[in-house]
C-alpha cells in the first residue's frame, strides 16, 4: 500500500492534528534521570510502541518517534554512539508499527547540545551525524522528517539539509522560543520567530513552526509573526500543557486537555495546520484538541 504523503493529506484536510508529549510520557512509564530514552527502542520497545499507539487511539493524524536524542553527539553520553543508526531505525519501525494505514510517522530529530559558535564542532561533523540519523529514520519507514526545539539556527539549516539531501522524505524544522522582558519571542541564541522560519524554509523545509517552551496560549503571536514572514508555507506549533510549576521536585504542567482544546482553534485561526502537544501533555490532551478541530 502507498501512504498519502504529508503534504498531500495537508492539503486534503487543511487541519492535521499531531501527538504529544514522549519525555514526560516515557518517564511516567518509568524512565529514570540519567537513562537513555532513545534506549528504550531496542530494550523496552513494548513501552514505546505502546506510547506511540496511544497516541493514534487518541486521534493522532501523525506520531513522531523516540528519537529526539538518536543524534551520535547526543547518544556519545551514554556511550552508544555507534549504536546510533541501530536506535534510530527501530525508533521508527515502532511509531511505524504504530500508525497503521492511517497514521503518518513524522521521526523526531532534536538538537545536538554542541554550537558550533563555541568551535567544538564543525559544520561538517554536524552534517554527517544529521545524516546518519535521518537516513536510519527514513529505513525505520518515517514518512517525514521533524527537526526540533531548535535553537540556533545554523544547526538547523544543516539538519534540514542533511534531510533533504540523504532522504525523499518532506522535512518539518520547529524552533523554541521564550518571551523576553521586551515582550519578544526570541529563541536562546536571539532569533525571532519569522527570521528562523525563513532560514529553515530557505534551507528546504517544507513545514515550520514551534514546539516547546510554551503552552497553546503563547504559541498565538508566534504563530502569528511566522505567518505574516512565510503566508503559504504550513506551520506545524507543539505546545507544552502550560508552563511548568516545580512541585516537590517535579515539573508539573498545570493546563488541563479542556484548557488547550479551548485555545486549539485560535492557534489554527493564527495560522497554525498541524497541531499538537509538547512537555506535560497526553492522549487525553491530544483527543481533546481534536474533538475541538476535527468537526
Amino acid at each position: 500500500m502507498i501512504r498519502e504523503s504529508l503534504l498531500s493529506r495537508l492539503q486534503r484536510q487543511g487541519i492535521l492534528v499531531s501527538d504529544g508529549a514522549w519525555g514526560t510520557f516515557l518517564q511516567k512509564k518509568g524512565l529514570r534521570p540519567g537513562e537513555c530514552p532513545e534506549l528504550w527502542c531496542l530494550e523496552r520497545p513494548q513501552e514505546v510502541l505502546a506510547i506511540a499507539s496511544s497516541y493514534v487511539a487518541a486521534g493522532a493524524d501523525v506520531i513522531e518517534t523516540n528519537s529526539f536524542g538518536g543524534s551520535s553527539f547526543k547518544l556519545e553520553h551514554y556511550g552508544l554512539a555507534d549504536r546510533a543508526a541501530e536506535i534510530n531505525r527501530a525508533a521508527a519501525e515502532l511509531s511505524r508499527q504504530a500508525a497503521g494505514d492511517d497514521a503518518l510517522v513524522i521521526a523526531s530529530v532534536g538538537p545536538t547540545g554542541i554550537l558550533l559558535l563555541m568551535g567544538d564542532v564543525t559544520g561538517e561533523q554536524l552534517y554527517e551525524a544529521f545524516k546518519e540519523q535521518v537516513v536510519a529514520l527514513a529505513a525505520g519507514g518515517a514518512d517525514a522528517i521533524c527537526i526540533e526545539t531548535m535553537q540556533d539556527v545554523e544547526e538547523a539549516e544543516i539538519a534540514v539539509r542533511a534531510a533533504c539531501e540523504n532522504t525523499s522524505l518532506p522535512v518539518l524544522c520547529t524552533f523554541s522560543f521564550e518571551l523576553t522582558v521586551k515582550g519578544e519571542y526570541r529563541t536562546m541564541m536571539g532569533v525571532g520567530p519569522a527570521e528562523a522560519a525563513k532560514a529553515v524554509h530557505a534551507a528546504g523545509a517544507s513545514v515550520v513552526g514551534t514546539n516547546c517552551g510554551n503552552g497553546m496560549e503563547r504559541m498565538i503571536p508566534i504563530v502569528r509573526e511566522i505567518r505574516a514572514a512565510l503566508p503559504g508555507v504550513p506551520i506545524l506549533v507543539h505546545a507544552n500543557a502550560g508552563m511548568p510549576k516545580l512541585v516537590d521536585g517535579v515539573d508539573v504542567f498545570s493546563d488541563s486537555p479542556a484548557d488547550m482544546a479551548r485555545l486549539a482553534p485560535e492557534v489554527v485561526a493564527a495560522g497554525a495546520s498541524i497541531v499538537g502537544g509538547c512537555c506535560g501533555t497526553t492522549p487525553e490532551h491530544i483527543a481533546a484538541i481534536r474533538q475541538a478541530l476535527v468537526r
